[in-house]
């Protein structure tokens, strides 16, 4: 079965680390609510910037790819294997919201994009609050 889309990235993820980027995106959320308005805006700014974890996956992948390639091209064939596979994880993803790296980059705290707007749009409505 095909995970919904927005779903798919947290059903595949463990729910220690589903809850861990919860705890720390509410976290953010409180301090920069506290802050004020330039803080809030400097973070809303940091959210613009934040590579979400497909965005990670697809700069991973393109990589892995490319020093596949080039490695096949310049050292030994066998190395032309790597964007095969690579290719065939980042499928795995697009259709089951899956790959191997996928836990690591969780584990690490890369969001997804509906986790950053979360946070965005919770700050926008603490902003709205702090102007009224």
């Amino acid at each position: 079965m095909v995970a919904p889309t927005a779903q798919r990235v947290a059903l595949h993820t463990s729910p220690q680390a589903n809850a861990r980027i919860h705890e720390e995106t509410e976290r953010n959320i409180a301090y920069y609510s506290c802050l004020g308005r330039q803080a809030i805006e400097r973070r809303l700014t940091e959210l613009d910037r934040e590579w979400d974890i497909e965005r990670a996956l697809e700069a991973n992948a393109a990589s892995a790819t490319l020093f596949g390639f080039i490695m096949g091209t310049v050292w030994n064939r066998k190395w032309f294997i790597l964007p095969g596979i690579v290719g065939g994880f980042l499928l795995q993803h697009t259709i089951d919201g899956w790959c191997p790296p996928l836990p690591i980059m969780r584990r690490l705290g890369f969001r997804t994009a509906q986790e950053i707007e979360y946070e965005r749009h919770a700050l926008l409505r603490a902003l709205e609050k702090s102007t009224a």
